[in-house]
C-alpha cells in the first residue's frame, strides 16, 4: 500500500474499522465518490463522515475466478453493491449466500496490507 493509499480518510477508516464517506458541509449532499466540488450544490467544503455502518445489499455477484493473484487465497468469494443508509452505495465484499434487499452491517477483513470493507447479515 503506497503512503497515500494508506493516508486516504476512506483507507484509514477501514483500517480503524470504521466506514466514511464524503459529504458536502454546506448542503449535506453525500458524494458518490472522493470529489473536489460538491455534486449538488457546487460548494467547495467537503468534508469526511463516519457512516453508522449499517446498508441494504443492491447487487450480489459470486468470483469464483480471482482477478489477481492477491485475491487467488480468498477465491471463491462475495462481492456487493451496498447502499449504506446515509445514502452513498459502495462495492464491498461479504458474507456468502447474502441477498438482494437483505440489511447488512459493516465488518472488516485484514487482508495482507489492506483493511476491506465485508458485509454481514443483521
Amino acid at each position: 500500500m503506497t503512503t497515500d493509499q494508506a493516508d486516504h480518510p476512506y483507507q484509514s477508516g477501514l483500517d480503524a474499522g470504521i466506514v466514511r464517506y464524503q459529504a458536502c458541509d454546506d448542503c449535506g449532499a453525500w458524494q458518490p465518490l472522493q470529489r473536489h466540488a460538491c455534486r449538488a450544490c457546487g460548494g467547495t467544503r467537503l468534508g469526511w463522515r463516519d457512516a453508522a455502518g449499517t446498508a441494504t445489499i443492491h447487487s450480489v455477484t459470486e468470483v469464483a475466478r480471482a482477478p489477481t493473484d492477491a485475491f487467488r487465497a480468498l477465491a471463491p468469494y462475495t462481492l456487493v453493491l451496498a447502499t449504506l443508509d446515509e445514502g452513498p452505495r459502495v462495492m464491498a465484499h461479504a458474507e456468502p449466500g447474502v441477498a438482494i434487499g437483505e440489511r447488512v452491517r459493516a465488518g472488516f477483513l485484514r487482508h495482507g496490507e489492506h483493511t476491506l470493507l465485508r458485509f454481514l447479515r443483521e
